[in-house]
């Protein structure tokens, strides 16, 4: 089994007890295209994350004998699930297992990026505050504003959970009826009336550029937006733009269009708090993604049917 990177410990546990062989670098650094589609051909399972681009070349290098792809994430937009399913390669992800993790992450962006704390705590530290004033850092109040989510699956559900306990009113949008009280029809509507709107769509050609320009002036002067799902659901200049032309009053991201890189009007945009997409970043969550996504590939080999099967 080819394993891409290094994961946490205990996460190839499940490999390692079925006795199979683990194909790894020594260190942490990524394959390149080229050395994934040479390697193909060696192995017949691979273990990756979302920053590996398991294509068609790699697949059809790979078949017949590489015979499962198992995604350390729950997204799996890094793999072409369509050439897989035409070669019969499964491929497996690791829902339900990051879900509450990375709502925590995603109501914390909706804290900081409502009361400027990334912008308060760098003037402190930079020894740029003089103390107490009545008019600096103005953030916005969460408890009982409108928050709007975006694709309500395990995730924005668990969001909305949080959301209750602030006293807030939940709406939700997804492209059919979920039957639960809250749901949107139309996306514009919804951006219309939230203070807070926060992303949990999977990234595909009907979501990519999801929020454009023309949606974020949609958007309350007052509202901010919050983006756990995949960076290029969001045009990331356009936002930048309406940060800094008050189109919106903030913003919470956690993934970017062209990760590592981050357009650079985004970095200098106001009221903007960035992290480096840590939405599942805690060793439990982590390490049992990398479980699971193991126990998915042994589950193939083994000519079983995981829980955890995209395609197959």
């Amino acid at each position: 089994m080819l394993v891409t990177r290094r994961l946490p410990e205990g996460g190839l546990d499940p490999l390692t007890a079925a006795g199979h062989q683990l194909v790894q670098r020594a260190g942490d650094d990524p394959y390149t295209a080229e050395e994934l589609t040479a390697l193909a051909p060696e192995v017949d399972a691979i273990v990756c994350i979302l920053t590996d681009r398991i294509d068609a070349d790699v697949l059809r290098a790979g078949a017949p004998g590489l015979r499962v792809v198992a995604n350390v994430a729950v997204g799996y937009d890094n793999i072409d699930v369509a050439a897989a399913t035409e070669l019969g390669v499964a491929v497996c992800n690791t829902p339900g297992v990051l879900d509450e993790t990375t709502a925590d992450l995603a109501f914390l962006l909706i804290l900081a990026a409502s009361r400027r704390s990334s912008a308060a705590e760098a003037d402190l530290r930079a020894g740029r505050w003089t103390g107490f004033h009545i008019g600096d850092f103005l953030g916005v109040d969460v408890h009982g504003a409108t928050l709007g989510v975006v694709g309500f699956g395990r995730i924005g559900r668990a969001v909305a959970r949080r959301a209750a306990g602030f006293g807030m009113e939940v709406l939700h949008h997804t492209r059919s009826d979920t039957g639960i009280t809250g749901w949107v029809r139309e996306l514009d509507d919804l951006l219309r009336r939230a203070d807070i709107v926060s992303l949990h769509v999977p990234l595909h050609d009907a979501t990519r550029g999801l929020i454009d320009d023309r949606r974020l002036r949609l958007m309350k002067p007052s509202a901010v937006l919050v983006n756990t799902a995949r960076g290029p659901v969001v045009d990331e200049e356009a936002l930048a733009i309406a940060l800094e032309d008050g189109t919106i009053f903030g913003a919470g991201i956690d993934v970017y269009e062209r990760e590592p890189e981050v357009h650079r009007r985004l970095l200098a945009a106001p009221h903007a708090v960035l992290l480096p997409h840590i939405g599942s970043a805690t060793e439990a969550t982590r390490r049992r993604m990398a479980q699971l996504a193991s126990e998915g590939a042994v589950a193939v080999l083994a000519g079983e049917r995981p829980p955890n099967l995209v395609s197959g």
